[in-house]
């Protein structure tokens, strides 16, 4: 029997604790009888670049998944020192990064090919081409032009291949979890939270995010019953108590939902389960669709709502309305789930009377109940989107090397637009609301009261205490 081809895929490191679900998608649609596959996460590592090239020697390519972010710089450091280890190993980015700007992907030298889109098939046949050129793994391969959903240098120029189709999800192997070290995802955590994803790209048009331009409003999803059976056996043998639906719109067709919690209640599966919930998903699926997954498990839903003014939400397509989500808040409450509603604030050339129908409706749904959270988010110019778009013909700069996108914030700052006074008022005001709800319990009691008493009056000022819970209280991890 003849050798496995070894191939390496690394995560970067980053601050979410999310399983990599991008190379683990990616491995798992490879053949193993051809190749043996091996994925570095950065976040477990104590040397990640050390990690890597002890893996490198033999190997057909390098694959690394990047989002926008600090990611890059994590990425950039191991295909630096993967190029000087192996200078002829191809060294390959995919992740959304990649795909919506390859040609300044690949203007660094340590890159040679860019996965757009959609990677298990690209990558898959990708490899093939490798596999099959003389000397594998030790010099690059330019004869691409034929492997649909590309870029690669050739000649000093990038060349860009026909988009590859979006494949189904349900012609896709299951995703085999034995290639990742799950237990210590567990521990990262601190819980027995689960990372798995039933559907992939999104059919809606939010001008605030890039998802319309990587996917093209498009978007594949598992049948309900296979759902139901791998669930099924990863909970067997994982053990898990969460299951974390990482689709960016899962519940975009309601009798898809209902199957698939209808699956969980008649297999007997005891975990709770998470998920992203559109206010106009949530309005079509009704209240007796909701409680058929909250008898299955649900327990918590993230509702992107974005801004409280209708106005604002018409601007960035978001193709909701505040009714909807003021009915959906009532439709959880009711049914005792858990929801976070994420608001963004800080958009360019927004009036105060926007900021004001945001801050009133975030106080509104904590108010509802102590199980809701409203977290609060700068507006940063998310390549691809349409409104980064509109600012960058209007003389916006986004960054021009990885490097600079490197040192992009999305998570944290704001855009420069938002003053620092704006600034200092919306933190405070994030600090304030975050306490301001929840249960009321003898240790976040007084802070409690005096949280609800400055956002009732919208009063900021000498924040003594946000300056000792800060000093004190360390940052929980993020999953």
């Amino acid at each position: 029997m003849s050798r496995r081809l070894q191939v390496v895929l690394y995560n970067p490191a980053s601050v979410f604790y999310t399983m990599p679900l991008g190379p683990l998608a990616v491995a798992s649609a490879l053949d193993r009888t051809v190749y043996d596959v091996r994925i570095i996460d950065g976040r477990l590592e104590t040397d990640p670049v050390a990690a890597v090239l002890e893996c490198l020697d033999g190997a057909v390519a390098l694959g690394i998944s990047v989002l926008t972010g600090d990611p890059i710089r994590d990425a950039l450091r191991v295909s630096r020192a993967a190029k000087a280890h192996a200078p002829g190993l191809p060294i390959v980015w995919g992740g959304w990064h990649p795909s919506l700007f390859p040609v300044e992907t690949l203007a660094d030298p340590s890159i040679d090919i860019a996965v757009l889109g959609q990677g298990e098939p690209t990558f898959a046949a990708l490899l093939e081409r490798l596999a099959d050129r003389p000397e594998a793994g030790r010099r690059p391969v330019l004869e691409l032009d034929d492997v649909a959903g590309l870029a690669f240098r050739r000649d000093g120029e990038v060349v860009r291949t026909p988009a590859r189709p979006m494949v189904p999800m349900n012609d896709l192997p299951p995703v085999d979890y034995t290639l990742l070290p799950v237990e210590d995802y567990f521990a990262m955590k601190r819980q027995r939270q689960f990372d798995y994803i039933a559907s992939i790209g999104c059919h809606f048009r939010c001008a605030f995010c890039a998802d319309p331009f990587v996917y093209a409003r498009r978007w594949t999803g598992l049948e309900p019953s296979r759902i139901g059976e791998e669930v099924e056996a990863l909970w067997r043998r994982y053990a898990f108590t969460e299951l974390a639906f990482q689709d960016e719109t899962f519940f975009t067709y309601r009798d898809r939902a209902e199957a698939m919690a209808d699956s969980f209640l008649r297999r007997g599966l005891s975990f709770e389960w998470t998920a992203t919930l559109r206010a106009d998903q949530a309005v079509r699926l009704g209240e007796a669709g909701l409680a058929l997954c909250v008898r299955s498990g649900l327990r918590r839903v993230l509702v992107g709502v974005e801004s409280g003014s209708q106005e604002m939400l018409d601007w960035m397509l978001k193709d909701v309305t505040v009714e909807q989500v003021l009915e959906t808040a009532a439709m959880c409450k009711r049914l005792h789930l858990g929801a976070i509603f994420p608001f963004i604030v800080g958009f360019p050339g927004e009036s105060g009377e926007s900021v004001r129908a945001t801050v009133d409706l975030i106080k509104r749904l904590r108010a509802m109940s102590p199980d809701f959270e409203t977290p609060l988010f700068y507006f940063k110019p998310y390549p691809g989107s349409r409104i980064t778009d509109d600012l960058v013909k209007q003389g916006y700069t986004l960054p021009t090397t990885l490097d600079d996108w490197a040192a992009f914030d999305f998570i944290g700052s704001s855009g420069p637009w938002v003053s620092d006074d704006k600034y200092q008022w919306f933190e405070r005001f994030k600090f304030y609301n975050r306490f301001a709800g929840g249960a009321a319990t003898w240790r976040r009691w007084p802070l409690q009261r005096l949280a609800r008493w400055r956002c009732r009056r919208d009063f900021y000022g000498y924040p003594l205490e946000q300056a000792i819970v800060e000093r004190l209280r360390p940052s929980p991890p993020l999953s």
